[in-house]
């Protein structure tokens, strides 16, 4: 058997909070453990304990970026595989798994007539539709958003629900007649 104790003996270096000088400690938060400065709420600086960062999978040469022109690469993120560009970050360019949407296919955006609504997907994988002028609008439905207005509220906006049109409009959400 080995002696365990002679680990606990070591001294453990302190990380020492940049902003204050005073120590960090491991505290637990929604997105996992962190280190937050011991002397909060007077100094809030916070230390992420695992960096989200991406790694390039492939490069693909003869892939260029239409922004840039430079190539294009195979990228694993945050939220899995992915293709974008290898300038990155001085060129943000990637290519979104269904496709850019055409103009026609794109919707306004109901609540604040600015912006237009585009598909989205959160780090569950599931997909949602919200308001590309974010984080002025917070418009977003999780239902897949249909040309129209609601026959009871004219709201200008549906979705479609398992094949079944209703009105976007959450205080409404009246079933549209089949046409």
């Amino acid at each position: 058997m080995t002696d365990d104790s002679a680990l606990f003996d070591l001294p453990q270096q302190q990380q020492l909070c940049p902003l204050c000088q005073q120590p960090l400690a491991m505290k637990s938060g929604k997105n996992g453990p962190f280190l937050g400065c011991s002397a909060y709420p007077a100094c809030n600086y916070i230390k992420a304990l695992h960096q989200h960062e991406t790694s390039i999978v492939k490069v693909l040469d003869s892939e260029a970026c239409p922004q840039c022109g430079n190539a294009l690469a195979v990228k694993n993120g945050r939220y899995g595989m992915f293709i974008g560009c290898t300038d990155y970050p001085r060129c943000n360019f990637v290519v979104h798994e269904h496709g850019e949407q055409t103009d026609a296919e794109r919707l306004a955006c109901p609540k604040c007539k600015q912006g237009q609504l585009t598909e989205r997907v959160n780090k569950f994988g599931k997909a949602f539709w919200g308001c590309d002028n974010y984080p002025k609008c917070k418009f977003l439905l999780n239902d897949k958003p249909v040309a129209g207005a609601c026959v009871a509220c004219y709201f200008a906006l549906l979705v479609e629900r398992k094949g079944v049109l209703y009105c976007a409009d959450k205080k409404c959400g009246e079933k549209q007649p089949a046409v």
